[in-house]
C-alpha cells in the first residue's frame, strides 16, 4: 500500500475505502478517525510537519480528507507509529498519551468543557510543547458540524473532524517521541536536505515576512476577493486588512511548524480597543472569510474571531462564510434580531460577527441552526439556497471563480467539497503568471487535473505544500530525496500516485452518492455577473462551467457523470480494489 499510496492523505484514503462503509453515520461510534504521517514526516528536511486525516464528515456527510502541521505528526513518527486509527467510543471522556512505543488511554473528565488552549496548558507538562497536542474544543463537544481539531495554534480545519473526535469522548491526543526515523542513505539525504532548506529560505522570503496574508491585496486588486457573501469581488475596506497593515499594527512574531525555515505564521496581538489582548495568527483564508466575506474591515475583530475559533475549535473558513450568508439574510429581512438574539447581524459589524461565532459554538439562537453547516441549513431553509456558497456542503474558500475560471473546477471537483487546496490551487497559473488566460475555458480541465494530482502526492509525503519546490516536487517531479530516504525511487511515479489517490477518493464519493450533479458550483457564481473590478461582467455560466467539466472528466478518464472508467482504473492499478 505504501508503494501505491505513499502515506498521509493517500494511505488514509485507502484505509477509509475498506473500513468506512456507506451506512456509517458521521457522529456514530462506527465512524473512524484515520491519521497517517507520510514518509518524509519528521525527517531532517524543510517543513516535514504534516499528518493526514480521513473520516466521514459531519459537515458534508461524505468522505473527508484533511491535514495538520505543528509538531504532532513528527513526534508520532518518532514514537514508532506511522499512524493511528481511532474507532469506537469511550464510556467517559478520555485523552490518549503516546510516548515512545507506548499508548495509554487516560481519564479526561477534567479536560471536558475546556478550550483547546486550556487543554494544552494541562497536558503540556507531559509532552513538552503545545503543538504536540491534538485536541477538540467546546464546539466539538456540542457537535457543531464545522468544529475542527487543533494542533497548538495550527488546525486540522475543514469538515467537522472535531465533532467526530468529541463523539468518541476523546478530548485530546498528546504525543512525545524521542526515537530516530530510519533513513536508507543518511549522509546523502542530509546533503540534499541542506540544499532544500537553503532554497526554501531564499525563495519564500515573502512568506516569512507576511505569511499567506500577502495574497489579500493581490486578490482584491484582481477583482476576485469574495466580499459580502460573494456579492462582489472587490472589498472597499481592503486597506485595513492587508498584510502590510497587519504587520505594521498588530504583528508580534513569526511562528514555525516542525523544521520549517519559512515560519509563515504571523502571531498578532490587539493592543487597544474592544478586543485588546486578543492574540492569534490569522491566515489569508481566515482574513478573507472573517473579513471581506462578512464585510468586516476591523482587523482587531478578525484577530479576535480567529482566536475564538482556535480556542472553541471551529473552522474559520466555514464559520466565516456561514456568517456571511446569515448577514445577507439579515440585510434582506429573512431573519431578524429575534433570530440572532439581539445581534445587529449586518455586513461590517465585527462585534456581531465575533458574538455570532460564540453563539454557533454554544448552539444559541440561530447559532443552533448555523452550527448544522450548509447542508443542515438547506434542509431547514430550502428557499435560501441561492445565497448559500458551498459545494457538497463545504463552504467556499476566499477566492471568487468569476475572476479566474479554473477556480470553478477547483471548487466543483474537489473530493472533499469546495476546497482550494485539495481541488487545485490555480492562482499561480491563472493569476500570477502569463501561462493561462484566466477567463479562458479551454485547457482548464487539464490544468486543474494536473494541480490536483500534484497536491495528491504532496499531501501523502508529509511535507507542507509551501516548500515543495525545494524538494523538486512539482508537476514534473525530480531529485533523489525519496530514493535516499527509502531505497526506492518513487520520483518517476509521483504524478501517477497522485492521480491514483485522487481517483480513489472519487471512487469513495461515488460510492457515497456524489456525481456530476454534486460537482456544480453555487447558483450565484453561475448567474450573477461580477459587478465591479477587473473581473467586471464575468460569470461562470452553466455553458462555460459544463464545457470545462466535460474536458476535466475526459482528461481524467471518467464518464460524463463523473465515474472513473474501468479502463482508467486498470491503468492506475485500482481495478483490484473493486473486486
Amino acid at each position: 500500500w505504501q508503494r501505491k499510496f505513499l502515506g498521509g492523505r493517500g494511505l488514509a484514503a485507502r484505509f477509509y475505502y475498506d473500513e468506512i462503509s456507506n451506512d456509517i453515520k458521521p457522529l456514530s461510534s462506527d465512524n473512524k478517525l484515520i491519521f497517517f504521517t507520510g514518509p518524509l514526516t519528521g525527517t531532517p528536511g524543510p517543513a516535514t510537519t504534516k499528518i493526514g486525516l480521513a473520516a466521514k464528515s459531519p459537515e458534508t456527510r461524505q468522505y473527508l480528507c484533511s491535514n495538520g502541521g505543528g509538531f504532532f505528526g513528527p513526534h508520532l513518527k518518532k514514537s514508532g507509529y506511522d499512524g493511528l486509527i481511532i474507532e469506537g467510543k469511550a464510556d467517559t471522556p478520555v485523552y490518549i498519551l503516546v510516548e515512545d512505543n507506548q499508548i495509554k488511554i487516560e481519564k479526561g473528565g477534567n479536560l471536558w468543557g475546556k478550550t483547546t488552549k486550556e487543554v494544552n496548558k494541562k497536558l503540556k507538562e507531559k509532552v513538552g510543547r503545545e503543538d504536540q497536542i491534538l485536541s477538540c474544543g467546546p464546539a466539538a463537544e456540542n457537535r457543531v458540524r464545522l468544529s475542527c481539531i487543533q494542533i497548538g495554534e495550527r488546525s486540522i480545519g475543514r469538515g467537522g473532524a472535531g465533532a467526530v473526535m468529541a463523539s468518541k469522548n476523546l478530548k485530546a491526543i498528546a504525543v512525545k517521541g524521542t526515537g530516530e526515523i530510519a533513513v536508507n542513505e543518511p549522509n546523502k539525504f542530509k546533503e540534499v536536505m541542506k540544499d532544500a532548506i537553503s532554497y526554501v529560505r531564499k525563495s519564500k522570503a515573502n512568506h516569512t515576512k507576511y505569511g499567506t496574508a500577502q495574497y489579500t491585496a493581490i486578490m482584491n486588486e484582481l477583482g476576485c476577493y469574495p466580499t459580502r457573501n460573494f456579492q462582489t469581488g472587490v472589498f472597499d475596506g481592503i486597506d485595513t486588512i492587508t498584510a502590510e497593515y497587519m504587520k505594521e499594527n498588530f504583528f508580534v512574531k513569526n511562528q514555525a511548524c516542525f523544521r520549517c525555515p519559512v515560519a509563515c505564521s504571523q502571531l498578532c496581538e490587539v493592543k487597544e480597543g474592544n478586543f485588546k489582548g486578543a492574540k492569534s495568527d490569522p491566515e489569508y483564508e481566515s482574513i478573507g472569510t472573517l473579513g471581506a466575506v462578512c464585510g468586516v474591515s476591523d482587523f482587531a475583530a478578525i484577530i479576535k474571531a480567529n482566536e475564538i475559533c482556535d480556542e472553541l475549535g471551529i473552522d474559520t473558513m466555514s464559520v466565516g462564510v456561514i456568517i456571511g450568508f446569515a448577514m445577507e439574510l439579515f440585510e434582506r429581512g429573512y431573519i431578524t434580531k429575534k433570530d440572532t438574539g439581539g445581534l445587529e447581524l449586518k455586513f461590517g459589524n465585527g462585534v456581531a460577527m465575533v458574538n455570532m461565532i460564540e453563539k454557533i459554538a454554544k448552539r444559541e439562537d440561530i447559532g443552533d441552526l448555523l452550527a448544522e453547516g450548509m447542508l443542515g441549513i438547506a434542509e431547514k431553509m430550502p428557499k435560501m439556497q441561492r445565497y448559500m456558497m458551498h459545494v457538497k456542503g463545504l463552504p467556499l474558500a476566499a477566492y471568487d471563480p468569476r475572476g479566474f475560471y479554473g477556480n470553478a473546477l477547483t471548487y466543483g471537483t474537489s473530493s472533499r467539497g469546495a476546497c482550494h487546496n485539495v481541488g487545485g490551487w490555480s492562482i499561480r497559473d491563472e493569476l500570477l503568471s502569463d501561462k493561462y488566460d484566466r477567463f479562458a475555458v479551454e485547457g482548464k480541465g487539464k490544468l486543474i487535473k494536473s494541480i490536483q494530482d500534484t497536491r495528491g502526492y504532496i499531501d501523502s509525503l508529509g511535507i507542507c505544500t509551501v516548500v515543495r519546490s525545494g524538494y523538486g516536487f512539482t508537476d514534473k517531479p525530480q531529485g533523489k530525496v525519496l530514493e535516499y530516504l527509502t531505497g526506492y525511487d518513487f520520483t518517476p511515479e509521483l504524478m501517477t500516485i497522485g492521480e491514483r489517490i485522487y481517483t480513489l477518493e472519487r471512487l469513495i464519493i461515488n460510492r457515497e452518492g456524489r456525481f456530476r450533479k454534486d460537482d456544480m458550483i453555487p447558483e450565484r457564481l453561475r448567474t450573477e455577473k461580477m459587478p465591479e473590478g477587473q473581473a467586471k461582467g464575468h460569470v461562470v455560466s452553466d455553458e462555460i462551467y459544463n464545457t470545462m467539466l466535460d474536458e476535466y472528466y475526459e482528461v481524467r478518464g471518467w464518464d460524463m457523470d463523473g465515474r472513473p472508467t474501468k479502463e482508467r482504473l486498470y491503468e492506475l492499478s485500482l481495478d483490484n480494489i473493486l473486486t
